[in-house]
């Protein structure tokens, strides 16, 4: 899993291993960073996914080959 922008800083690396049972969801890796990275508190609510480069739901099946991001909202101009 893959972390970037605020996220990154907050969790102190910009990459980590979770493992889960299968099959598991954007919203339970969602919920096992957030116990492993409490830090990523302030985020939660508004953290966003991707997976394989596309934005993902919280409902989304992964299989073991996807690969996941999670990062906050973006602004530009």
């Amino acid at each position: 899993m893959r972390l970037f922008a605020r996220a990154r800083d907050l969790a102190g690396t910009d990459e980590l291993c979770l493992t889960a049972e299968q099959p598991v969801t954007v919203g339970t890796l969602r919920t096992i960073l957030l116990q492993r990275c409490p830090a990523l508190g302030p985020l939660a609510k508004s953290l966003l996914a991707a997976v394989d480069a596309d934005y993902a739901a919280d409902d989304r099946v992964l299989t073991e080959t996807n690969e996941v991001a999670f990062f906050p909202p973006v602004s530009g101009g």
